[in-house]
């Protein structure tokens, strides 16, 4: 339970959260604090507030469709795909599952990686009631399969800045791989950094979404701006792929 009042505008998307949107799909910026559908905490979700500001944009009262695609652990920033109608749900569904979408993170260590850049491969196994996964070297029961790549950018007031291409998408994928390096991700206590943030975030931020679009077949890419907490925004001049 939150001890704190959240500000009311807190829980509600507007113009400015907005990076893409037509006809078939929306890109919101999703902040670090907010859950992406309803979970035991009774929280506003960002896909009923993107619903909400949908009905109120397009005057729709009776509300507006909106297909969920893909997730965001509550703690992580940046941008998120929603599908605006039932064919393009079916058709991003497929490019997700066929690896048709990329995916880039930016992420921030303490640690000095062991590797400057490279290619990761573990096996995961979730544990669903403590909500942290494992990463294993070699496949084990119940494990599933995860790939990354990754690179240092570069090395700020000792923090260092990674950009992470994930291969595959599962369950706190980056956050356990990255802790296997030694260099668990700036504020995540739950992968091993020392402490946690006061902001309940960590410094893991979905920065790009490169794909073809689902229905005018035209290239999308979708650049989520660095949060400005007076933290994250020194790292905005670094010079991704």
């Amino acid at each position: 339970m939150h001890n704190e009042k959240p500000d009311p505008n807190f829980y509600k998307v507007t113009d400015k959260d907005i990076l893409f949107e037509d006809n078939h799909l929306i890109a919101v910026y999703k902040k670090a604090g907010w859950i992406v559908q309803v979970d035991d905490t009774n929280d506003p979700s960002l896909d009923e507030m993107v619903k909400t500001y949908i009905a109120e944009k397009y005057n729709k009262p009776n509300g507006a469709f909106l297909g969920v695609v893909h997730r965001l652990d509550r703690p992580v920033s940046g941008v998120i795909l929603f599908a605006k109608t039932s064919k393009a749900l079916d058709r991003i569904n497929k490019m997700f599952k066929e690896r048709e979408m990329h995916k880039t993170y930016w992420a921030v260590v303490r640690q000095k990686p062991s590797m400057m850049e490279g290619n990761l491969v573990h096996w995961l196994v979730k544990n669903p009631k403590k909500n942290i996964t494992t990463a294993y070297n070699t496949e084990v029961k119940g494990s599933q399969r995860a790939e990354l790549n990754f690179k240092v950018l570069g090395f700020l007031n000792d923090y260092y800045l990674i950009e992470v291409d994930p291969i595959t998408g599962r369950p706190h994928q980056i956050r356990a791989q990255l802790a296997t390096l030694g260099s668990p991700i700036v504020g995540d206590n739950k992968y091993g950094y020392p402490r946690g943030s006061r902001k309940k975030s960590i410094c893991l931020h979905a920065r790009k979404l490169e794909f073809i679009h689902p229905v005018k077949q035209e290239p999308v890419k979708v650049f989520a701006p660095l949060p400005k907490d007076g933290f994250w925004d020194k790292f905005e001049d670094f010079k991704g792929s």
